[in-house]
């Protein structure tokens, strides 16, 4: 995950760090922290009321009767997140929140978008929220006990590095609400170059598209921690390296950040060198 401190210099509030698990034998107010969890995750940060909640389904996940991913299911398959997000938002749009509440990742190619179309018009609406819950890729990530998280920050297996850069245009932090921002596709146009935008941050976004060819460029400090590593064959212990520097341009942010990501580093800091 992002790092709190490099999160609130790229421009929005850090995602969460760590899982939220239904463990067996949980407390009330670990129930409590499991449900509220899943409310903020599925239907992307926006408010919901008290009468909007399923109490049917949290009487369920509390007395053991269902699994997390079972009332994951029961929340996207509620008629509350078809009015949130699939009723008036273009289908594109509905696939993309479905991916980032579902899956925890932004697309990563047009193909996937059509996919998921076919199976809309095919299927029906139960088909094409089952398929992402019904996934090897979901059970692989979050399990049965498991709230989906934004798990599009880290490299992870089997996922795309480009996932990264095109989770900062899904993700903008907890007090951004998606129902707000759910009128337009946000992928469309670079699925369909099959490029990847640049990291653009709302605090320093401004600063940094002023700088021109004829003043110095500006530059920037990436602080990353690298994960331990070993020995092959575990022949020796694992060493821990200490915290590396980069200094990089502005037009080389985004290609950075994906490549020190790829490499499994944890980006500690970014700030101006």
């Amino acid at each position: 995950m992002t790092s709190e401190t490099s999160a609130r210099l790229l421009g929005f509030e850090p995602a969460q760090s760590s899982p939220t698990e239904l463990r067996p034998h949980a407390s009330e107010d670990d129930v409590q922290s499991v449900i509220w969890s899943a409310y903020r995750q599925v239907f992307g940060n926006d408010h919901v009321m008290s009468s909007e909640r399923l109490t049917s389904a949290e009487s369920l996940l509390r007395q053991g009767a269902i699994r997390v991913v079972d009332f994951v299911r029961a929340l996207a398959m509620s008629d509350l997140y078809r009015q949130k997000f699939f009723y008036n938002s273009p289908q594109v749009r509905f696939i993309e929140l479905n991916f980032k509440h579902l899956l925890g990742r932004a697309p990563y190619d047009e193909s996937e978008i059509s996919e998921h179309v076919d199976l809309y018009i095919q299927q029906g609406y139960d088909a094409e929220i089952s398929s992402y819950i019904d996934s090897l890729e979901y059970q692989e990530s979050f399990g049965d006990r498991i709230v989906p998280y934004y798990r599009g920050f880290a490299t992870q297996r089997n996922q795309k590095t480009v996932g990264f850069s095109r989770m900062f245009q899904l993700y903008r932090g907890r007090a951004s609400s998606d129902r707000a921002n759910s009128k337009k596709a946000t992928l469309t146009a670079e699925l369909a170059r099959n490029s990847a935008s640049p990291v653009r941050t709302s605090t320093l976004g401004k600063e940094l598209q002023g700088v021109t060819g004829g003043a110095r460029e500006q530059l920037y400090r990436v602080r990353v921690s690298q994960k331990a590593r070993g020995v092959a064959g575990g022949r020796a212990p694992q060493v821990r390296l200490g915290v590396q520097e980069y200094t990089v341009p502005y037009e080389q942010l985004s290609a950075t950040l994906q490549r020190l990501n790829k490499r499994g580093s944890q980006i500690v800091s970014i700030t101006s060198a």
